[in-house]
């Protein structure tokens, strides 16, 4: 039995959810499930605004895999899966949906013409302290709660809190990020039962896991996405190793402070702390 591919490696993803074939059944309802609480009516039609891979980006960290789509009201929406966690994701996130917004405004064209953006990311890491799986924002009065414009949503949908607490109104939306999260298959005929388009979208993950060139593919991406976890895994532990060192040597300071001024010679103070000679008689010269 082939073993099937992550659909939470952006490339699966991209191509389940950001396929020609696939966006009128697949993305079209996710979609649908995941603007329950804030579209007024369900979308109708979608046309994927970058529906090419470049294969070459597959190798570039940097590289970001993400599924733009645009309604028959003119509406956008960009979809994006993120499994590392560089620390930045809503000013990641605010930046796009308003450059997403900027865009579409062209030269001579009036500000009301502007059409509502959308940014949904899913994370395979926890970002907002709470625990919703699901959290929406807009531009609202910190007062009043009133809304500015509705112009703007973003919404972060966090895997690991899928299971911190029963879901309600939810499940649809639950069933999809239960598969994107690689739920396994014998759960998925209970998962795509009620779930219009998550049977298509299994299918598709099935056909990626057996051919060939798409396999090679996802390895390649797998591996620099792995490259990337573990240069942000070293930079936080040297990160936390300087402020390790830097907090000892604040510790051995007011250490060797406390010790001047109780007369101690300045030889035991070095043997004590670490500290040269010649720094704590600096220290003493600023002591007094």
């Amino acid at each position: 039995m082939t073993e099937l591919l992550e659909p939470s490696v952006d490339f699966v993803f991209k191509q389940i959810f950001g396929n020609e074939e696939n966006k009128d059944e697949v993305l079209l309802n996710f979609l649908n499930e995941a603007l329950r609480e804030t579209e007024p009516k369900p979308f109708v039609s979608l046309t994927l605004l970058n529906p090419q891979l470049d294969k070459n980006a597959l190798t570039d960290k940097q590289a970001i895999l993400d599924v733009r789509a645009q309604n028959e009201d003119g509406k956008q929406v960009n979809l994006e899966i993120q499994v590392s966690n560089k620390y930045d994701m809503p000013n990641r996130s605010l930046y796009y949906a308003a450059k997403m917004y900027e865009e579409q405004l062209g030269e001579g064209q009036f500000y009301k013409s502007l059409k509502k953006v959308i940014s949904i990311n899913i994370l395979t890491f926890n970002q907002i302290a709470n625990d919703r799986f699901h959290n929406i924002y807009h531009l609202r009065e910190d007062h009043t709660g009133e809304l500015l414009l509705d112009d703007i949503e973003i919404h972060f949908m966090e895997l690991p809190k899928l299971n911190l607490k029963p879901h309600k109104m939810d499940d649809r939306l639950v069933n999809w990020l239960m598969f994107i999260d690689g739920a396994p298959k014998e759960r998925w005929e209970g998962l795509a039962m009620d779930t219009p388009g998550l049977k298509k979208a299994m299918t598709t993950l099935e056909f990626l896991s057996q051919n060939k060139e798409a396999r090679a593919l996802y390895e390649m991406r797998k591996k620099a996405l792995l490259d990337e976890q573990s240069a942000l895994d070293y930079a936080e532990s040297r990160g936390k190793e300087e402020g390790k060192l830097e907090g000892k040597a604040e510790r051995d300071k007011e250490i060797a402070a406390s010790m001047l001024q109780k007369g101690l010679p300045v030889s035991l103070i070095a043997e004590v702390t670490g500290l040269s000679e010649t720094e704590i008689e600096a220290l003493n010269k600023k002591l007094h």
